[in-house]
Formats: C-alpha cells, structure tokens, sequence
C-alpha cells in the first residue's frame, strides 16, 4: 500500500514553487505532452510493463540501453523511486531551446524517503516527447 504521509509535503512544495517555473501559454502543450508521458512511463513501471516503459526513451537511452532488459536492469538498479513509486506529483516544468521540457517529479520512494525527479524531455521529428535523461535528487529534510 502506497504511503501517504508525504502526499501533503509533495503537494505542498509542488504548490510553492510552480510558480518560479511558470511558462508562458505557448509551452503548455508541450509540458502536458511531457507530463502525459512521464506518467505514463511510472504507470508502466508500476504494472511491471518494462517494454512499454523503454517505449517513451529517447533514441539516446536506447543507444546506451539497446534492449528492454538491460534498460530494466539499469532502471531497477539506479532509480528505484522512478521503478516503484509512492506517491508522485508533478514539480516545476520550463520548456527549452529546441522544444524540449524540463520537468520535476516529486516522489515518495519505497525507502521511505523523498525525491526530486529531474527529466529531460525531447522533442522527436514526429513532434511526439520521449525522455532523455533523468536525474534523481534526495530530498533532506530541514532540521527542526
């Protein structure tokens, strides 16, 4: 059973810093194309679907991870609060030169500990989004 208790602070920071973030009204569809993708890949993850999870990479993660398995491998290994999430909500999100989408995820990982999800999202020549990298953050938590 997911854990709830740091739904409310992910909520929160999401809240707070949306606005440092915020992008003009042109760059909505390509955040919405992002995010769309990006849960849809976690979603994939959490129903085991590995194939349609390496499905949403990047041409440039599939040249470093030619396969289904060796991007499972590598996924399960690196980035087990992407593989199995918690609770997730999405952060700040700013569109780059070229098309692309920077887009935070905040996420309760299974060790309980919180997460900042960095993705890189790619436009592709079709027009569609696929992600091209993801840098993952813990979280410390302020001293009280």
């Amino acid at each position: 059973m997911p854990r709830l208790p740091h739904l409310p602070t992910l909520v929160l920071a999401a809240c707070l810093t949306a606005p440092l973030f915020a992008a003009p009204l042109r760059a909505q569809e390509p955040i919405d194309m992002s995010q769309t993708v990006i849960e849809s890949q976690i979603k994939s993850f959490l129903r085991g679907d590995i194939e349609g999870a390496y499905s949403h990479a990047a041409p440039a993660i599939k040249e470093i991870y030619p396969t289904v398995e060796q991007f499972g491998k590598m996924v399960r290994g690196g980035y087990g609060p992407v593989y199995r999430p918690g609770n997730y909500a999405f952060g700040r999100s700013r569109e780059t030169p070229g098309g692309g989408v920077i887009q935070e995820v905040l996420i309760a990982g299974p060790d309980g500990e919180d997460y900042t999800a960095i993705y890189l999202m790619e436009r592709q020549a079709d027009g569609t989004m696929k992600i091209r990298g993801v840098s993952l953050i813990k979280q410390a938590l302020p001293q009280t």
